[in-house]
């Protein structure tokens, strides 16, 4: 199947009991047995759901993997992740990543003696140096979050797997979705999402996902779910499993309006550097063209004038980019990831990879683009 066919049939049919086309909500704790260990597939709802079950086969395929696994939000899967380590191995992790993956793994895995370890990956050919004996985890996300660097994921898994074949290599695939990007088809062993945005893409649902080809970490993150309980509910599985079959619909026409701004936004007499991997002058564009099929929605960027309190007011002073957390819905987003999504980091920390305290990001929605431009305009104009 093309993509556009995975998103509304890969591993789904249509119900058996009842032929509803639609998955349905399967809103159940337990189910009943004939006998003692003699059931129909399905014993207790932190276990197996059959809603859930559609679902994780659905995003294996979208990510051209063999098992899909929904957790209840996309840091519940990262932590999924690191319960794979033990007392003394290191993450070796990008420095530019979203804010709630730093807490992760410096304000709760290091208490347990799990070390992780920022550096720019962007630069390929400086890993041999930063892979350690204990490293036993490469955490990447591409485009990153929020400063849109590029990482050439098939050359980090080549690196990294000839010094060390016992590394595992994540990658958070949730800014680009699988309709851009498929790191298991790079080398990656495991891809994980934030389905809660690109995937369900209605703002209305928190839930996280991970796929790989692997049998043995598939049974072993299975494990982990199971014992820890960080399983979403059976509507956010519906609500996800609809969201996604416009994934590709919805991404292509974000993608249109991210690059189409970005153009615009680099022209504009107000606005200093744009963080678009689709420009031309990016540092990462040659390896976003290779290992992507488009560039993203997401923009960062600064002022001229930058200062905290002009950004405030751009940041406060749109109409149709809505103030709020988060991205990937069909609707626009303005925010400023200093104070919102990247605030647990160190503010030294953040300035180290040109995240300054008036950097301003964008998630472009679906609306008509020149609605956006008018919107960002009247916004820069006022200050």
């Amino acid at each position: 199947m093309r993509f556009g066919t995975k998103v509304i049939h890969a591993g789904i049919t249509p119900d058996p009991t009842t032929g509803a086309i639609m998955t349905p909500i399967y809103q159940t704790s337990t189910y009943v047995q004939e006998a003692p260990g003699k059931h129909k597939g399905f014993e207790y709802a932190r276990t197996q759901n059959p809603t859930r079950q559609v679902l994780e086969n659905n995003l294996a395929a979208l990510e051209n993997g063999q098992y899909g696994i929904a957790f209840a939000s996309g840091l519940a899967a990262m932590d999924a992740v690191l319960k794979l380590l033990k007392p003394g191995d290191e993450v070796l992790s990008t420095n530019d990543l979203y804010g709630g993956s730093y807490r992760l793994i410096k304000r709760i895995y290091e208490k347990f003696g799990i070390k992780g370890k920022f550096v720019d990956l962007s630069h390929t050919g400086q890993l041999p140096d930063h892979i350690s004996d204990a490293t036993r985890l490469i955490w990447l996300e591409t485009p990153t979050n929020p400063m849109l660097s590029i990482i050439d994921i098939e050359a980090i898994c080549r690196i990294s797997k000839a010094k060390d074949k016992n590394i595992i290599i994540c990658v958070d695939n949730t800014f680009a979705s699988p309709y851009l990007q498929n790191p298991l088809d790079l080398g990656a062993d495991l891809v994980l999402h934030s389905a809660t945005k690109y995937l369900a893409g209605h703002s209305d649902v928190i839930l996280g996902a991970i796929v790989t080809r692997d049998e043995v970490l598939a049974e072993q993150l299975h494990f982990i779910q199971n014992a820890s309980g960080a399983v979403p509910g059976p509507q956010d599985c519906f609500l996800t499993l609809r969201g996604i079959k416009t994934l590709h619909l919805r991404v292509q026409r974000a993608c249109d309006n991210a690059s189409d701004l970005a153009d615009w936004l680099q022209s504009h007499p107000k606005v200093g550097h744009v963080n678009y991997p689709g420009l031309a002058q990016h540092p990462g564009h040659a390896v976003a063209q290779k290992q992507m099929r488009a560039y993203g929605a997401m923009i960062s960027f600064d002022l001229k004038n930058n200062t905290l309190e002009n950004a405030h007011y751009v940041l406060s002073n749109t109409h149709y980019f809505s103030l709020a957390e988060s991205l990937g819905g069909v609707e626009s987003l303005i925010g400023h990831p200093a104070s919102m999504t990247h605030a647990s980091i160190p503010r030294e920390e953040r300035l180290k990879v040109g995240l300054t305290d008036s950097l301003i990001r964008l998630s472009v929605g679906i609306e008509d683009v020149e609605d956006l431009k008018q919107d960002l305009e009247q916004a820069l104009q006022g200050y």
